[in-house]
């Protein structure tokens, strides 16, 4: 069996972190017998003056062993008033890209059984594929403007289009789903959680782990710094005061970056916690299980979110979870594997930072591992999608490979 991705979101030399969910879900397929290829098509232009290219990736840090493509088209270029008319213009010219493409991957030989876009704007030229070429279409969706209501008109008949035409829709989690139905948009749903590669985030091997008896206790956070704010950083901060005015055996490192990093650096430095706060910026996933494996507890504050990859990761790796109850974050963290309070509390949040901080016996790293794994691990995944894959398939009448 074969299968296309098509996605707007994906790993790249200058974002390695920009849709690495995708990538996750790639390899999840591939682990249940599924030979994959991934088409990045970025919406925007991305080509000097022709109208499309298409370029294999060779980084195997970003392909991670997947045939990976990169997409570029072009665009119509009003100034003005008509800038609006240019941009419409242009959309023809994306999807026509996407459907040259896609040809030229069938020509060369890779011919999918199904075509799976992630996130509806990818799905409005997967879905003009499939109709050439009578391939099923199973769209996975990961978008947090859905729960937000902050669709434009034309992105939400854009997703009623993608959506409504897919065999599935695999929204990754109920919340997601519910909010999607919210627009009155109808599809054949079915719940395809984020996936986490369990060969790399994984507890530290027994002993490995050295003992830091008086030492600080290792707090993580993992989150883009973005202008939105949506991971609640001065939240995190604000909590952290209020944690320091109880104890002061703990230090937090912050992985991530983004626009407002400095910003962020900045209210840290006037903080009477900056001691025990460090920021190491973006690294590559390799060195965020690797300070996972160090820490003693994950934390995030998010204003909102679906189903964070990051969690799952911190979970998969053993660590107890401190985040909120927002999106799909109560679907995936049970009280066996962490505390969850209100958006925007940094009492609430002090609190059950101390508490996991006082009580560390009352959470076991193991079982909190082997629950992610066993729900969220690539094999756990892929089967899923594969199963749904073959559903499809049978459903057209065709027979699964």
């Amino acid at each position: 069996m074969r299968a296309l991705f098509l996605t707007e979101w994906y790993p790249s030399r200058d974002r390695i972190y920009n849709g690495v969910f995708v990538r996750e879900h790639a390899k999840a397929v591939r682990a249940a017998g599924v030979d994959v290829a991934v088409l990045h098509i970025p919406s925007g232009p991305t080509t000097g003056g022709g109208l499309w290219t298409m370029d294999e990736e060779r980084d195997p840090e970003l392909t991670e062993g997947l045939a990976t493509y990169h997409l570029g088209h072009g665009s119509v270029r009003l100034g003005g008033p008509l800038r609006r008319l240019g941009t419409g213009l242009s959309y023809p010219i994306y999807i026509w890209a996407v459907v040259r493409a896609c040809r030229r991957l069938r020509k060369s030989g890779f011919r999918p059984d199904v075509i799976h876009a992630h996130v509806f704007s990818a799905g409005v030229p997967a879905v003009v594929v499939g109709m050439l070429t009578r391939t099923p279409v199973v769209v996975t969706e990961h978008y947090t403007a859905f729960p937000r209501r902050t669709l434009s008109r034309a992105s939400v008949w854009m997703a009623r289009f993608a959506l409504g035409r897919a065999a599935r829709v695999l929204p990754v989690c109920l919340f997601l789903q519910r909010a999607i139905e919210a627009y009155g948009i109808k599809a054949r749903f079915e719940i395809v959680p984020n996936a986490v590669d369990a060969a790399l985030f994984h507890p530290a091997d027994s002993g490995a782990k050295p003992s830091r008896s008086g030492d600080p206790k290792r707090l993580l956070f993992v989150g883009n710094l973005e202008s939105t704010g949506h991971k609640g950083f001065p939240t995190l901060l604000d909590s952290l005061e209020r944690l320091s005015l109880r104890r002061a055996d703990w230090c937090l490192e912050v992985v991530g970056d983004g626009p407002t990093r400095a910003d962020y650096e900045r209210l840290v430095a006037a903080s009477p916690v900056s001691a025990s706060v460090t920021f190491r910026g973006a690294l590559p996933k390799p060195q965020v299980a690797e300070s996972m494996r160090a820490s003693d507890l994950f934390v995030l504050a998010s204003k909102f979110e679906n189903l964070p990859c990051v969690i799952i990761e911190a979970m998969a790796t053993g660590l107890p979870v401190v985040s909120t109850t927002v999106g799909g974050i109560p679907e995936m963290v049970s009280a066996a594997d962490g505390i969850l309070v209100q958006p925007g509390d940094p009492i609430a949040l002090a609190d059950a930072l101390d508490r996991v901080l006082r009580e560390p016996g009352a959470f076991d790293s193991a079982a909190i591992s082997a629950r992610a794994q066993a729900r969220f691990g690539l094999p756990a995944v892929g089967a899923q999608i594969r199963a749904i894959y073959e559903r499809v398939l049978v459903e057209r009448g065709r027979e699964p490979v």
